[in-house]
């Protein structure tokens, strides 16, 4: 009777986790395509959108486009396109739907696990409603995150299985599924290495006590399951190899991409002192997740020496504290090192792209931090079980809240322009999305608005020829020839060899000298 209770209990939570979640996301079913990335996946992809043929499969698995190896996530959109053409909305839905597998699969791994009910299930609830995931949802673009992290949370599943019955034939599953993570994301690198977290906590597989030996001075360390350190970490090994070559094989398409060598420029202690911030500004997202964008510039030289030194001085000591607490709070080292470990892919040490932070990285790495969240009320309750009803209240509290904030800021993805305009507004010096805006701006016949984004693109970064000669033509056809030839003269400066902009330059001086002369009296 009482395991029939505990079933109804469990099915009941995973309904209202998968309820809840897609009422709050369900408003991208009226969502447009992005203008950022999205052309490359759907909106101009001929092989996706020609759905899933032999030819697309061939491609997918052969393919570097968008600078990335991912096979799984190409099948993925052509089987979109397949079912429901380029219709964005149910390209939408599919993300969604994805994510609540995901929620509903993490609330029931975390319930294997350690056997907590609730704390599962508010480590679910709060992947699910956080504000920093939408853009992981909300984005076509990033289905590799709602994808990768479905294989990632099906191969700990696996594991946990393999761990009750350590046969090869439940080995298999767990590098399986592994090897799929990697065809949809390379990011499933740090797995192998979370798994070995986890034997430490909830599963205790490592958890270490002191033995005697027969010599009064020396102490032999051993686990209550029997299990090594090194056991533990040779059964890693095979899905250790596939991360390598999954990484070798990502760096290897990565260091030939032009993005990559435009950005790869960044000296190393730059790199170095932005990833130290980063991880500090992740954790401040968290707690406070407000004025996100699509895109947070990189500081480049500019980072303040004194947010570096804070960073790492904050990074030293939770460190220090969580591996202190380590025996009485397994739960805090655990998550802090799973979010510390599984953002080394994407901190910054290898640059690809001009962003300083994205809120995307944060799919995965989070669940972390949630860890320690949702695990630390319960060591309160085991010294003040009177706290029960005030955790809980704060819990369902702290869940309202991140919902409506995810559902105010699903409401920036409606499209391109409503998005860049909230992106400028929220971020400082953002030529890149200034410049992407004042395009669609054009688009819609909105010229004023193109010349005065476009005016800051280059006011932010002068170095932008391209630019200098785009905004020289729009102002020139607005009669603002003054401006115009200040523009293109900016541009010849950048690029001395560009013939149309010498052009439309010597053309424009031409017609201002010639009204010059008619203008001048006899």
């Amino acid at each position: 009777m009482q395991e029939s209770k505990n079933t109804v209990v469990v099915v009941s939570v995973c309904a209202v986790l998968a309820l809840v979640t897609f009422a709050v996301y369900y408003q991208v079913r009226n969502h447009a395509f992005i203008d950022f990335d999205d052309d490359l996946y759907v909106t101009a992809n001929t092989h996706v959108q020609s759905g899933l043929t032999w030819r697309g499969v061939r491609w997918a698995f052969t393919t570097n486009h968008a600078w990335n190896w991912h096979p799984l996530v190409w099948l993925s959109h052509m089987l979109d396109c397949e079912l429901f053409g380029t219709d964005a909305g149910w390209h939408h839905l599919a993300n969604v739907v994805y994510h609540i597998a995901n929620t509903v699969l993490l609330f029931l791994l975390f319930r294997r696990m350690t056997g907590d009910l609730w704390p599962s299930a508010f480590l679910a609830g709060l992947f699910a409603l956080h504000p920093l995931h939408v853009e992981s949802v909300a984005w076509v673009s990033e289905r590799k995150d709602t994808l990768s992290t479905l294989f990632w949370l099906l191969t700990m599943w696996f594991y946990v299985g393999y761990t009750r019955r350590p046969r090869v034939r439940t080995y298999l599953p767990v590098a399986g599924t592994l090897a799929l993570g990697l065809l949809a994301k390379q990011m499933l690198v740090t797995l192998p290495f979370v798994l070995l977290l986890m034997d430490y906590w909830p599963l205790r597989r490592l958890q270490f006590e002191q033995a005697q030996t027969k010599h009064p001075r020396r102490r032999a360390r051993r686990t209550r399951s029997g299990m090594s350190p090194a056991r533990c970490l040779v059964e890693k090994l095979p899905l250790m190899a596939l991360s390598v070559i999954a990484g070798v094989v990502i760096l290897l398409i990565q260091s030939k991409a032009t993005l990559v060598k435009a950005t790869g420029q960044f000296p190393l202690p730059w790199r170095l002192g932005n990833a130290l911030v980063a991880y500090v500004l992740y954790i401040g997202k968290m707690f406070w997740p407000a004025r996100l964008g699509i895109l947070y510039p990189h500081p480049g030289e500019d980072l303040p020496i004194w947010q570096v030194v804070a960073a790492a001085a904050v990074l030293v000591a939770v460190s220090a504290a969580t591996i202190r607490l380590r025996r009485a709070w397994p739960c805090f080292v655990v998550g802090w090192l799973w979010h510390l470990g599984t953002l080394v892919p994407v901190i910054g040490l290898v640059q690809v792209g001009l962003q300083q932070i994205a809120d995307r990285y944060t799919y995965v790495p989070l669940i972390g931090l949630f860890m320690i969240i949702a695990w630390g009320p319960v060591q309160v309750l085991r010294r003040v079980p009177k706290a029960r009803g005030p955790l809980a209240a704060s819990g369902a509290a702290v869940l309202i809240v991140l919902s409506a904030v995810t559902w105010c800021q699903l409401g920036y993805w409606q499209n391109s322009i409503s998005l860049f305009k909230h992106t400028v507004a929220v971020t400082n010096d953002n030529d890149i999305l200034h410049y992407n805006l004042g395009m669609l701006l054009l688009k819609e016949g909105e010229h004023e608005q193109t010349i005065h984004h476009w005016s800051e693109a280059v006011r932010i970064k002068a170095d932008q020829p391209t630019i200098h000669k785009q905004l020289g033509a729009l102002l020139a056809g607005r009669g603002r020839v003054e401006q115009a030839i200040h523009h293109y003269r900016q541009a010849l400066l950048y690029k001395p060899g560009d013939v149309h902009a010498r052009q439309a330059l010597a053309a424009l001086l031409a017609a201002r000298d010639k009204v010059r002369q008619e203008d001048t009296p006899p």
